[in-house]
């Protein structure tokens, strides 16, 4: 996050940005970091976080991809939890102001549909504006057309109602 924010800072000492309407936006390890983004500031006005993981602890037991996590982690999750926890999304949601569209592929076995349903009801139960989306038959990529134009259509819409035109 603190890399983000400095190219985002550095970008808006060279570039026409309007600070009040940034948005972020991302799709897998992408996704995670929308959702550990919107608990971490209040500088975004809008997200979207696609296929995101919001709680390692629970994501330990859930993918399909996990023989990178002890090396990243240092050790297992029954190991040492802790770190899981300091890292996981979800732990900070009392933190999260900015609205969240999220969305997930139903067959996603690398960031399973349970990591968005859990960060999504997060923040229905923090009173953040926040709308869920789970494309059916759908696996970590959005590849069926239409729900690639509905998905499209969904983010700038989203986007369009939080951050408005220039």
């Amino acid at each position: 996050l603190r890399d983000i924010l400095t190219g985002i800072d550095a970008v808006e000492k060279v570039a026409p940005v309007d600070d009040a309407r940034l948005g972020i936006f991302g799709h897998s390890y992408g996704g995670l970091m929308t959702m550990w983004t919107v608990t971490q500031t209040t500088r975004f006005k809008a997200g979207v976080a696609g296929a995101g993981i919001s709680n390692w602890s629970s994501y330990y037991g859930q993918n399909g991809i996990d023989q990178w996590m002890i090396p990243f982690f240092g050790a297992s999750f029954y190991d040492d939890p802790a770190i899981y926890d300091k890292l996981s999304p979800i732990r900070y949601i009392k933190n999260a102001k900015t609205p969240t569209f999220i969305y997930v592929g139903e067959r996603d076995v690398e960031c399973p549909a349970p990591q968005s349903q859990e960060f999504w009801h997060g923040l229905k139960a923090m009173g953040v504006d926040t709308s869920l989306v789970i494309y059916e038959g759908e696996g970590h990529g959005i590849r069926d057309p239409k729900h690639v134009k509905d998905l499209s259509d969904r983010i700038a819409n989203w986007f369009g109602k939080y951050l408005g035109q220039p």
